[in-house]
């Protein structure tokens, strides 16, 4: 499959076009230079051919952040085996774009020059000042307004081979659709639901909407459905790396991959857009995702907004999270609220201490100690100390995940359930209430990724969650739960 680069200076519409290429909204645009700083990959069909685009950051210069981006960016077009160099067709050309142009032909591949925002017939004029590139592969589009696209489509097709022509039925759709970029306040929490705000502004999860759902590490679905098992993908696992502003999450992804994926700077908040990136090891497919940093609500600014609606939908789709902690640092109320959306998602997870190289070690008990206390509804989530950046101990993690995997991903035989739950009864009958007896008939599972058991009971309302807490504990120690919540649903015999 070929990899087509969209390469250029910033704000010149490379996720603009980027989305129109693979026909949604996917990378994050905005009028800030800058927006993009990952590379991010995506396949798509232009015309009928299949091929990997590329969206690149601004190739710009500066401070620290704006180097790092620019060398990513061009790694990838070096890559790349057609690269579509970005101009502002509203400006005069830049020698510094000229020269960067000159330099991608030589590299022996298919350059097209696209020159963005040619929005009216009157603005083609400009594109006579472009000549100077050189170039017969010049364009003079408007992302914005859908002009002038299909001599550019037809262009990179002809240049993709007929090997990549995908089959009739297999084909999306080749129009370019038109794609609203707006985004604002009001839409910025649209797929969260709404809590109050704790005195540092971050969200948090109200009591009253907690009760009856969240009891320590039980989760009690209220509104799940019973339904037939079943069995999901269990060799693709998609895990998030998630944690606040600083704590290691890109140098992470970096160390698990094994190569330089995702910006590293020292400015908090580098990365805006989710970075995605999946490897084959021992026969599974592991698709880390990088997300934003998270920060207490007053403190997003600008385009963050929208990378933290991205992080709760990467949530949302993910398997298992990778809760990163600074451990060189205390933790802070905002770690906890943060390891709440992983909670609250349902996820395997796994509590990773970075930043371990520069920590106290002496005071490994301490801490260790510290994260039990402060993460108490994590209290099945394995911990582990590591460096991303020296990739100390990274390497464990690979089957860390896969172990947990497994025990997300498991399925107890009804009989084995049953047994369990017969020695707890004669251990500890459960207590009456209100002079009912409470009986329990029996327990099933009937769902995976997180596992999920039905307590059949004659009054489900009858169960108190101490005694729920109590089945917890010996389902947890009768099998392997580690790294995974286990949901129990009490229900009525027929009930669905």
């Amino acid at each position: 499959m070929k990899k087509i680069a969209i390469i250029g200076r910033p704000n010149v519409g490379k996720s603009s076009l980027f989305n129109r290429l693979v026909k949604k909204r996917d990378a994050i645009t905005s009028d800030i230079a800058g927006t993009t700083r990952d590379v991010k990959r995506r396949n798509t069909v232009i015309i009928n051919k299949e091929v990997e685009l590329l969206d690149t950051g601004g190739l710009d210069k500066g401070c620290e952040l704006f180097d790092k981006i620019k060398e990513m960016s061009l790694k990838a077009a070096y890559k790349a085996d057609i690269i579509l160099y970005m101009v502002d067709g509203k400006s005069i050309p830049e020698d510094e774009d000229k020269k960067l142009f000159y330099e991608l032909q030589n590299l022996g591949k298919e350059v097209a020059l696209v020159v963005n925002k040619i929005d009216n017939d009157k603005m083609k004029e400009n594109l006579w000042d472009y000549y100077e590139f050189g170039t017969d592969a010049i364009f003079g589009i408007s992302v914005a307004h859908n002009r002038n696209t299909v001599e550019l489509l037809d262009w990179i097709a002809s240049k993709i081979p007929d090997s990549d022509i995908i089959k009739e039925d297999e084909e999306g759709e080749d129009e370019i659709q038109i794609i609203e970029p707006e985004l604002d306040d009001e839409d910025f929490f649209a797929n969260a639901r709404k809590h109050d705000e704790d005195d540092d502004g971050f969200t948090y999860w109200d009591d009253d909407e907690m009760d009856g759902v969240i009891q320590d590490d039980t989760i009690y679905g209220n509104n799940d459905r019973i339904k037939e098992f079943n069995e999901e993908d269990v060799n693709h696992i998609k895990i998030a790396i998630i944690g606040r502003t600083n704590v290691g999450k890109s140098s992470l992804l970096n160390a698990l991959l094994g190569e330089e994926r995702s910006v590293v700077s020292s400015v908090a908040g580098t990365t805006i857009d989710p970075i995605d990136e999946t490897i084959d090891y021992k026969g599974k497919q592991l698709t880390f995702v990088d997300t934003a940093g998270l920060r207490r609500r007053g403190k997003i600014l600008g385009i963050e907004k929208y990378a933290l609606m991205r992080t709760t939908e990467m949530l949302d789709n993910s398997n298992m999270a990778l809760i990163v902690l600074d451990a060189s640092e205390p933790f802070l109320d905002l770690d906890e609220k943060i390891a709440g959306l992983v909670d609250s998602n349902r996820l395997a997870s796994i509590i990773v201490l970075n930043k371990w190289d520069i920590s106290k070690r002496e005071e490994h008990d301490k801490i260790i100690k510290e994260v039990r206390e402060r993460f108490k509804f994590l209290a099945y989530a394995p911990i582990i100390t590591i460096s991303a950046k020296s990739h100390q101990r990274v390497d464990k993690l690979h089957d860390m995940i896969l172990e947990i995997n497994e025990n997300y991903s498991q399925r107890i035989p009804t009989s084995k359930i049953n047994e369990v739950l017969e020695r707890a009864l004669r251990r500890h009958t459960l207590p009456s209430v209100s002079g009912q007896v409470i009986r329990i008939y029996y327990a099933t599972q009937y769902e995976t990724r997180p596992p999920k058991i039905a307590i059949v009971m004659n009054k489900p309302s009858g169960l108190h969650f101490t005694y729920r807490r109590y089945l917890t504990n010996q389902m947890r120690e009768a099998f392997n739960f580690t790294g995974t919540p286990l949901l129990f649903k009490a229900k009525k015999r027929g009930e669905k």
